[in-house]
């Protein structure tokens, strides 16, 4: 099988690209090079490995990249709250409109497999605190991110529900840990590089809720789903992490403060926050028998261990994050 992965060489996507590779499959990235090549050199040379340098919003590129494609999984977004917030247009563009016409010329192409990585975000903030959102929860987005998200997944999972390609929206938890594509402005990595190297972290709003999954996990479970029965994914949407990971942000940085020696805490108080939220992830684990791999403190170690080293001379540079 041959997967074309959009935003290749990105935090996830550099990650997958490996992952696939292992496995066994013929993979082709496709990235603009936003944020540098940096994290595919090493698989340049795999002779099962193609780059191509493009962007979803246009079409020769993708019509180029989807040539003999089976799968794709689309990652390729501008990520995340204050990104799409600074750069609206382009998100409106990418998210949704790039993202559409991508899926229109995948049917053409006769694709059979379409993997949307959407988020958790889309749930908002909680109505009842006390309990977990799931997949059939309502959605609450509050942001730009969040907003376009929502409505790629309804254009598949309604709109598109009939269409030869089978696509599924995996609903990701914040990120965090150790890829090719190292970033610093994700909580976990950011409160734990703050501790390792200025021994002191600032708290705003400690008691928000939200779910965390490291980065090898949740490409796992793209790669899971690429692998699963048709009739088990096909216009699904799953939420992707574990119940057990749900975190506040004050517990975040005592797992910190646990890892990393002689941090400062400062909290802020702050009552109000748009988005609050804490996920149940039992669909993906009793439909796919998906289970994650690795932990926070496991992350907060990788990335301890990373920056103590000193192998980054400058944890702090703007090539670290995504605005």
């Amino acid at each position: 099988m041959k997967v074309l992965v959009t935003g290749g060489a990105g935090y996830i996507g550099s990650v997958l690209v490996r992952q696939l590779l292992e496995k066994g499959y013929s993979v082709r990235a496709l990235d603009s090079l936003k944020f540098g090549g940096e994290a595919l050199y090493d698989v340049m040379l795999n002779p099962h490995f193609e780059f191509q340098k493009g962007d979803v919003r246009n079409t020769t590129d993708v019509d180029k990249a989807l040539r003999g494609v089976d799968s794709i999984v689309h990652l390729a977004a501008i990520v995340g709250d204050p990104a799409c917030k600074k750069f609206s247009e382009e998100a409106e563009e990418t998210n949704w409109e790039g993202s559409k016409a991508l899926f229109e010329a995948a049917e053409k192409a006769g694709v059979k497999r379409f993997v949307f990585a959407s988020t958790c975000s889309n749930y908002g903030k909680m109505s009842d605190p006390n309990e977990f959102v799931k997949e059939d929860s309502p959605l609450n987005p509050v942001s730009l991110y969040a907003r376009l998200k929502v409505k790629f997944e309804n254009y598949l999972t309604e709109q598109r529900k009939d269409s030869h390609i089978c696509s599924t929206a995996l609903r990701f938890s914040t990120v965090y840990g150790f890829s090719p594509r190292i970033r610093f402005d994700l909580t976990v990595n950011e409160f734990t590089r703050n501790g390792t190297m200025k021994g002191e972290q600032e708290i705003w709003g400690a008691q928000f809720w939200r779910p965390y999954c490291h980065v090898d996990d949740l490409a796992r479970a793209a790669v899971l789903v690429l692998e699963s029965d048709e009739s088990k994914v096909r216009s699904q949407v799953f939420n992707v992490g574990d119940t057990s990971e749900n975190y506040q942000k004050g517990m975040i940085i005592e797992e910190v403060c646990k890892i990393v020696p002689n941090v400062k805490v400062n909290y802020v108080d702050m009552e109000e926050d748009p988005r609050d939220y804490r996920v149940n992830f039992d669909k993906i684990k009793n439909e796919l028998g998906y289970a994650i791999t690795k932990t926070v403190p496991d992350g907060i170690r990788e990335i301890y261990t990373l920056l103590s080293t000193g192998i980054i001379t400058d944890p702090y540079s703007q090539k670290f994050r995504n605005i």
